[in-house]
C-alpha cells in the first residue's frame, strides 16, 4: 500500500487517493483518514529543514461506494485525472436481507474490473453500438484500484484497517523524509484566530491585510 501510493503520486502525478467502502456503516472512514493522512503528510520541508522538490501526501476522500457510484465515479472512470482507488467489502453483511449483500458486492467487485480493462472499441462494434457513441461509451482502462477484503465489519477489523492506514502513513513519511507528527499549519491558524476574536466585538480595531480586514467588518457589522 505505501509504495502504491508512493508509485502514483510521485511518478504518476495522481494528487489523490479515493477510500470507496461498500459498508455504510463506514461512511465517516475517508473523513476519519483525511485527517490521519493530510495532517501527518501535508508537509513541504524535510526533516532537516529543507524545501522538498517532490510531491509529499496525497488528497485522500472518499464516500461509500453506494453513494460514490452515482456521483463522482464517473470521472473516476472516464474523466481526465487519475485517481487510484481502495475498495473495501466484507464477506458478511451485518444487515443480511434477501439478496442485497451479493448485488453489493458484485458492484464492488464490478468497480475495479472496469477499472482495469475498461471497455474497447471492438467490444462495442460486437454490441452493435452505433460509431457516433462509440467514443462515449469507450473506457481506457488501465485505472489503478486496490481491493481490501474483509471477513465482517467489527471492532478487531476496523481497528486492522486503521492499523494499516496509520502504518502506510508513517512509512511514506519515512520515504519523503517529513515529520508525520507536527502540524505547524494548522497551529498558525489557531493562532491567527486568537487575535481575531477579540476584533469581531468591535473594541479593537482590524490590524490585518485589507482583505481580511474587510471580512471582519462586514462580521462585525451585522453582529448582535
Amino acid at each position: 500500500m505505501v509504495f502504491l501510493a508512493v508509485w502514483y503520486n510521485n511518478f504518476f502525478g495522481a494528487q489523490t487517493i479515493a477510500v470507496l467502502p461498500y459498508e455504510q456503516y463506514l461512511r465517516r472512514f475517508p473523513a476519519y483518514l483525511q485527517q490521519l493522512t493530510m495532517e501527518s503528510n501535508g508537509k513541504s520541508v524535510t526533516q532537516d529543514g529543507q524545501r522538498v522538490d517532490y510531491q509529499t501526501g496525497p488528497i485522500y476522500w472518499g464516500e461509500p461506494g453506494t453513494n460514490g457510484q452515482h456521483s463522482f465515479y464517473q470521472l473516476i472512470h472516464q474523466g481526465t485525472k487519475l485517481i487510484p482507488c481502495d475498495f473495501i467489502a466484507f464477506r458478511q453483511s451485518l444487515n443480511l436481507l434477501g439478496d442485497h449483500q451479493d448485488v453489493l458486492i458484485a458492484n464492488a467487485i464490478a468497480q475495479g474490473e472496469a477499472l482495469a480493462f475498461g471497455k474497447t472499441l471492438e467490444e462495442l462494434k460486437k454490441e452493435n453500438v452505433p460509431d457516433w457513441l462509440i467514443p462515449h461509451r469507450t473506457f481506457e482502462g488501465n485505472r489503478p484500484s486496490t481491493t481490501i477484503f474483509a471477513e465482517r465489519l467489527n471492532p478487531e477489523t476496523l481497528g486492522k484497517l486503521v492499523a494499516l492506514y496509520e502504518h502506510s502513513v508513517f512509512t511514506q513519511g519515512v520515504i519523503w523524509n517529513i515529520n508525520s507528527f507536527d502540524q505547524w499549519g494548522v497551529e498558525l491558524g489557531k493562532a491567527l484566530a486568537k487575535r481575531i476574536i477579540p476584533e469581531l466585538s468591535g473594541n479593537v480595531p482590524p490590524a490585518h491585510d485589507s482583505s481580511t480586514n474587510a471580512l471582519i467588518r462586514f462580521y462585525r457589522s451585522g453582529r448582535k
